[in-house]
Order: structure tokens, then C-alpha cells, then sequence
């Protein structure tokens, strides 16, 4: 099984610093797929992804700060990006300029994350607040919150019905996007949430934390569907393949996995990066992943 999964490409150094978050979007207009990763550096870079070959499109420069989430809208035309400096900045991907900064502060804004409809951006603050900002016009509408400690991770369910989040003391929320109600407190995990996603169908969500586990729950009842170990250190992304049937995680043990969904078997793993891995994405066929790390660099994946 797993020497069906192999590596298509290393991009050594793609930043001049860690790089901490990469997401893969695919361009409605022109079928082209498109990678952004943000950095330490400050920058966002934007690259096309074609022919097994990964070119650099755009440098992205406006942040004062380390950038720490990045999220491509789902037609693939703008780009979300938060820094530490307490800003979001929307990008055309076109043309790689910015369209507008948002401020979220007065602390850094962690996890952005478009909605299905690619309407709203949500970010997690210090306070335990999720914050809902409009696109359009690049205010903050509303807030859900979570009465609870600083919220890392954010996931909208695919369906646009639930809004997860995840916070540095483990805690993790299941909001109702409709009402706006809380509607589950997942307390399986004892230390931070890094990253959470929705299986495509909207039926699971799966949790990573730095307890070095990964939790599945049933999202309708709040159940706790199956932990898994395997990872050394910290869980630091995970991310669900588009067909529902795998999905990948990576980890401060420098360590790339990826998991059968039904057997919830860990059937391959990448020991690639010579560092801690901060991010993993799959594209929007569920044909490859991506990585990235501290190493500065990133990874392409071939999956079966």
C-alpha cells in the first residue's frame, strides 16, 4: 500500500523563513491550480501548479508580521491572509495585488478560513471570540463566541452549516451558523488545537492537537468516534481528502501521514522535512498533498 504514495517534488527553501500555512485552491475561470504558502518572512507567495512543476507567480508583500494562515476562496479567485500583525489581507490572485486589509486586533488574528460561499472570512481571536468578517465590504459583521481561551484552529463544515474551533486549552466548539448557537464543547483533548477539518460530507470532524492524538467525532451527536496515535510530537494540520476516504496529517516529529477514513489506519508516512511540519492541504481532486515546515521547504505528494 503505501509504496503507492510518493514524493513529485521538493521546493528546497520556497521562503526565506518557516513557512507556517499553505493552502491549495483550483481557479473556476481557467481550471489552473494554484498553491499559496504564508512565512515567517512576511510574505505570501502565490504558485501555479501545472505539469508536476511548481512555478512562483507572485510575492505577496504587505504584512508587518509573520504570516500564519492562509485560505483560498472557492473559486479559486482571492486569497485570505492573517499575520501576526493583527491584520487580514484579501489578494486577487489574478494579479496577485491587494484588494483590502482588514483589521482584526487588537492581538494577532490566528486560523482564517473562507465559508462554502466564499461570503465571510472567519478568525479566531485571544478572547475566545470567532469573528465573522463580510468579503464584500471587509467589516466584521459578528461574532460567535465561545466564552472560552484563544481560539488557534477554525473549520466551516463543507454543507455551510457548522462553524468549528479549537482552542490552546483543548477545548474544541461546534457552532450552528444559521442561529449562531453553540451547539457542542468537545473536551477530548487536554492541550492545543492546531488544526480541525470536516470530512467533505460534513459528518466528522477530525481534531489535532499538541497532546500528539487525533480525534474523530460525529458532529450530530458530539461523539467521540475514534482516536488515533502515531505521530511523535505535536499533530499540527490535518486536512480531508475531497472523495472521503483518506486524510493526512503532519507533526512537529518532521513526519507526514496519511490515513485510511473507514479502517482509520495510518497506511503511509512521508519522513521528508527535516523539521517540524506546520501545514497539509490535498488539491481538489484529492490527487496530491502538499506540505510544509520550518525547513522552508515544500513537498508535493503523488497519491494513489
Amino acid at each position: 500500500m503505501s509504496t503507492q504514495y510518493s514524493i513529485l517534488l521538493k521546493q528546497e527553501q520556497a521562503h526565506d523563513d518557516a513557512i507556517w500555512t499553505a493552502a491549495w485552491g483550483k481557479s473556476e475561470a481557467d481550471n489552473s491550480e494554484t498553491i499559496i504558502t504564508g512565512s515567517l518572512d512576511d510574505t505570501v507567495k502565490v504558485w501555479k501548479w501545472f505539469d508536476e512543476k511548481l512555478e512562483l507567480q507572485w510575492t505577496m508583500e504587505g504584512h508587518q508580521l509573520g504570516v500564519v494562515s492562509v485560505d483560498i476562496s472557492h473559486n479559486g479567485a482571492i486569497a485570505a491572509s492573517s499575520s501576526l500583525d493583527a491584520h487580514i489581507r484579501l489578494w486577487d490572485l489574478e494579479s496577485g495585488k491587494q484588494i483590502k486589509s482588514m483589521d482584526a486586533g487588537p492581538v494577532d488574528a490566528w486560523t482564517v478560513a473562507f465559508s462554502p460561499d466564499s461570503k465571510y472570512i472567519a478568525t479566531g481571536s485571544h478572547v475566545g471570540k470567532v469573528n465573522i468578517f463580510n468579503v464584500e465590504s471587509g467589516k466584521k459583521e459578528y461574532s460567535l463566541d465561545t466564552r472560552g481561551k484563544f481560539i488557534l484552529s477554525i473549520a466551516y463544515s463543507p454543507d455551510g452549516k457548522y462553524l468549528a474551533s479549537g482552542a490552546i486549552d483543548g477545548i474544541i466548539n461546534i457552532f450552528d451558523i444559521a442561529t449562531g448557537k453553540l451547539l457542542h464543547t468537545l473536551e477530548g483533548h487536554a492541550m492545543p488545537i492546531r488544526s480541525l477539518t470536516f470530512s467533505p460530507d460534513s459528518q466528522l470532524l477530525v481534531t489535532a492537537s499538541d497532546d500528539g492524538y487525533i480525534k474523530i467525532y460525529d458532529v450530530q451527536h458530539a461523539n467521540l468516534a475514534g482516536t488515533l496515535s502515531g505521530h511523535g510530537s505535536w499533530v499540527l494540520s490535518v486536512a480531508f481528502s475531497p472523495d472521503n476516504t483518506h486524510f493526512v496529517s503532519s507533526s512537529s516529529d518532521k513526519s507526514v501521514k496519511v490515513w485510511d477514513a473507514s479502517s482509520r489506519a495510518c497506511i503511509n508516512t512521508f519522513f521528508d522535512h527535516q523539521d517540524q511540519v506546520w501545514s497539509v492541504k490535498y488539491n481538489s481532486t484529492g490527487s496530491n498533498i502538499i506540505s510544509a515546515g520550518d525547513d522552508r521547504a515544500i513537498h508535493i505528494y503523488d497519491c494513489p
